[in-house]
């Protein structure tokens, strides 16, 4: 240690770099810390300290630099600059007060140990300085060399270490805060002889590489030569191999060296051989693949909005998602992170830019006709690929070119068919995958629909990697249940509820009513649909979460529509049109409410839960199907005999384990609910949902079954209006359910004006359409007793007296 005296001083961090003893070197002030330490300078000294930034803060090195303001000014941008000179190491001690803004340490200078003139010091020194001199010859600076060899001190020839370009910071600093002369040497020659090995081997490359260049011109004279021979002998009719090579620049670079590879070989191989069609096909396949051509996404938000709204009624969910994808696109635009979007880029930089979206919905509700819509109004091609049923693994990843009619997999395809790198790509029915003994396609997909992942997908044909990161990607799904969790857990569920009367009036009248005219050769005018006749199609003919039944009945009505137009222009006298209610006069056609039936026959469906709740015993309830939301009666009887319960209807086991919670809790409950004593003694009570063809299953009709069995032992029949769902416990709690949205659009095509629904579930009604909220009343209950009394008619004399 130095005898110099404890010193308080101002501390100046330093960030980006390090200075040593002996340095003269310009700081920029840049931080405000930086520039308080500089006005508190006493006498132009100060100490320099390295700072490393860590994730629970900065932390400072234990040594730092003794320094001296030899000069200050500005710099040509207006900021202030320093010019500080190195003394000596000093150990940086405790924060002390101090005058203005500054940081005060106490510093205690440290000289170099005494001891630095011994034999493995000098040993260390010459070895030290052989190796920086190697490597300066390296890099031609023959005159830094010269300046090292008039370095004598060791300490002095160690700190030379710091100028290096190839220290990391955390090298330099550790280089600072070693003390001892000799182990701060040991250290700079280890350091030196890693950058030694790596210029070495720097050399050693560009020497292969010049080797390699006059070897590749030395094969390409040797094939000039060799096509001149084939020119002579007539062999050059179809010159293929010379195609390929004059194709092989549209490639990328990794892609180009594949190809070139597998021309050479081509060019080897007889035309006899079946691998030189092998090859020919592979080399086909690469260059289809639209290589660096991408689409110019449409960056208009309004216009992309109004292609949205125009082509589907609804479905904001999805149209936002879109919106908001684009505007993500346009403002990494307006910032420079996507410079070209028509050329490539590094995958790091297009890394996640495209998006996984999964529309789960009943079917006819648009999924599949929403991707082309996303396609034009993103201004993207569009193709789809349908793997409902697919179970070969092949499919996704393409075959091997080991196997003969090998062929790449689907997404390979899809991309040569849309001609971009970034199409929208819509995976229809991903929830109809299969497995085998192939393979499971679903474990294919991980890889193809992980963002972190797919900007390297590798077709096992084409052995390439593929960026994928750009598709726009959309899947659809009835159900989720039936798609595995890691592959659901990399797609943005997106779901499709079905949609309300109105919505479907909407979109009869300005989509599916002109597209089956068209379809039907029909000129605008000929036949007129009145509002009315439409709502009662969607009402009384279709039940369902979609329009493709109801595009089905309109398209039968049409077909009944140019029937009599058709018979009207054939008839002699013009009576064949006057076949009762809805003619036309000059061939046209009008439809109203009325004449309704004379088109599509009888009324299909009613409002049948008032009939089927007009009898004690009957509980109307809400369920989710593939389908979509549906109603469900629950009917229960009691009959004379030795006790315990039946329940039909193929229900399964978690509805089956509801009906006797149900049961356990009427019984456990009797003197509460009213019911007279002994009134389950020697009686057998009996659950049916009726459809027992249809599989049922979950535990939402707990109180639909309670509700049913109060019913029937109370003589109270349920109130025709009400629908309701939620799981019962032992206790008579109420628990949340899933799928609100679509049971109460059931709930509301079915008639139904109240619902009943359980507490928990109260945010869920924010999904629910504005429309449909209004025209409902929901009762969220936490408690059995509650439902009871909400769902049951008051008792009467008559009621009572049965």
């Amino acid at each position: 240690m130095s005898d110099v005296e404890t010193r308080t001083l101002p501390l100046l961090p330093l960030v980006t770099g390090v200075v040593l003893p002996q340095m003269v070197i310009p700081l920029a002030l840049e931080s405000d810390e930086a520039k308080a330490a500089a006005d508190a300078a006493v006498g132009g000294m100060l100490i320099l300290v390295p700072r490393r930034e860590t994730p629970t803060g900065a932390s400072y090195a234990r040594v730092g630099t003794l320094a001296k303001i030899e000069e200050a000014g500005r710099l040509p941008g207006g900021g202030r600059a320093v010019l500080v000179r190195g003394l000596q190491r000093a150990v940086v001690g405790i924060g002390v007060p101090g005058a203005g803004r500054a940081l005060w340490v106490e510093v205690e200078p440290v000289d170099d140990e005494p001891g630095a003139d011994t034999e493995e010091t000098a040993a260390l020194a010459r070895e030290y300085r052989a190796v920086v001199e190697a490597i300066l010859e390296h890099r031609n600076a023959p005159w830094l060399a010269e300046a090292l060899r008039g370095i004598t001190d060791p300490a002095a020839l160690a700190d030379t270490a710091g100028y290096s370009p190839d220290l990391p910071f955390e090298r330099k600093v550790e280089l600072l805060e070693t003390i001892d002369v000799a182990e701060r040497l040991a250290k700079a020659l280890g350091w030196a002889r890693d950058t030694l090995g790596e210029l070495e081997l720097k050399r050693r490359i560009r020497t292969d590489v010049s080797e390699g260049m006059e070897r590749r011109q030395r094969e390409f004279l040797l094939r000039q030569q060799m096509e001149s021979i084939r020119k002579e002998l007539g062999e050059d009719d179809d010159d293929l191999v010379g195609e390929y090579r004059a194709r092989l620049e549209e490639l990328p670079e990794a892609v180009r060296v594949a190809a070139e590879r597998e021309v050479d070989r081509l060019e080897r191989t007889s035309e006899q051989s079946p691998e030189h069609s092998w090859i020919r096909t592979w080399l086909d396949r690469l260059f289809e693949l639209p290589w660096g051509q991408r689409s110019e996404d449409r960056l208009d938000l309004p216009e992309a909005r109004a292609i949205l709204d125009a082509d589907h009624t609804g479905l904001d969910d999805v149209k936002q998602r879109i919106v908001e994808h684009l505007a993500v696109r346009k403002l990494r635009r307006e910032r420079g992170l996507d410079d070209n979007p028509t050329e490539p880029s590094t995958a790091s930089a297009r890394r996640g830019s495209g998006a996984i979206l999964a529309l789960v919905g009943p079917p006819g509700v648009g999924k599949t006709s929403l991707g082309e819509s996303v396609a034009r109004a993103l201004g993207r091609r569009f193709v789809r690929v349908a793997l409902g049923g697919v179970r070969d693994e092949a499919e996704i990843r393409g075959h091997r070119r080991t196997y003969v009619g090998a062929q790449p997999g689907r997404i390979v395809r899809a991309l040569t068919e849309a001609g971009t790198m970034n199409p929208v790509l819509l995976l229809d029915e991903v929830d109809k995958l299969g497995a085998d003994w192939r393979g499971d396609p679903t474990s294919a997909l991980l890889e193809v629909l992980d963002p972190a992942q797919n900007h390297t997908f590798r077709d096992h044909y084409l052995e390439l990697d593929l960026d994928l990161s750009d598709v726009l990607f959309l899947a659809t799904a009835n159900v989720a249940d039936t798609i595995p969790g890691p592959l659901l857990d990399r797609m943005e569920v997106i779901r499709l509820d079905g949609y309300t009367e109105d919505e479907k009036l909407a979109i009869a009248r300005d989509h599916l009513l002109p597209r089956q005219q068209e379809r039907h050769g029909l000129n605008p005018g000929e036949v007129e649909v009145t509002d009315a006749a439409l709502r009662a199609v969607v009402t009384g003919w279709t039940r369902e979460a979609g329009v493709r039944n109801l595009e089905r009945e309109l398209g039968r009505m049409l077909r009944k529509a140019v029937t009599r137009i058709a018979s009207d222009g054939a008839g002699d006298d013009g009576d064949a049109g006057d076949d009762g209610e809805g003619g036309g006069d000059g061939g046209k056609v009008a439809v109203d409410e009325d004449t309704l039936p004379d088109f599509l026959g009888r009324r299909r469906f009613f409002d049948e839960a008032a009939e089927r709740t007009g009898v004690a015993g009957v509980a109307t309830g809400l369920a989710v199907t593939g389908m979509g939301g549906d109603v469900l009666f629950v009917e229960a009887a009691v009959s004379d005999g030795d006790g315990g319960l039946m329940v039909t209807g193929q229900l399964g086991d978690v509805m089956k384990e509801s009906s006797e919670i149900a049961l356990s809790y009427v019984r456990s409950h009797a003197v509460a609910l009213g019911l007279p004593a002994g009134i389950f003694d020697k009686r057998r009570f009996h659950l049916h949902v009726p459809a027992g063809a249809v599989p049922k299953d979950g535990p939402s009709a707990g109180v639909t079954m309670t509700t049913a069995l109060v019913s029937l032992l109370t003589g109270r029949p349920v109130r025709q209006e009400v629908g309701m769902t939620g799981e019962v416990t032992l206790s008579g709690r109420v628990l949340p359910i899933g799928g609100v949205k679509q049971k109460v659009l059931a709930a509301h095509r079915a008639g139904l004006t109240e619902v009943v629904l359980p507490e928990r579930n109260r945010p869920d009604l924010d999904d629910v359409p504005e429309a449909v909220r209004e025209a409902m009343t929901f009762h969220l209950v936490s408690d059995v007793n509650e439902v009871i009394r909400l769902a049951l008619e008051e008792s009467t004399p008559a009621v009572a007296a049965a």
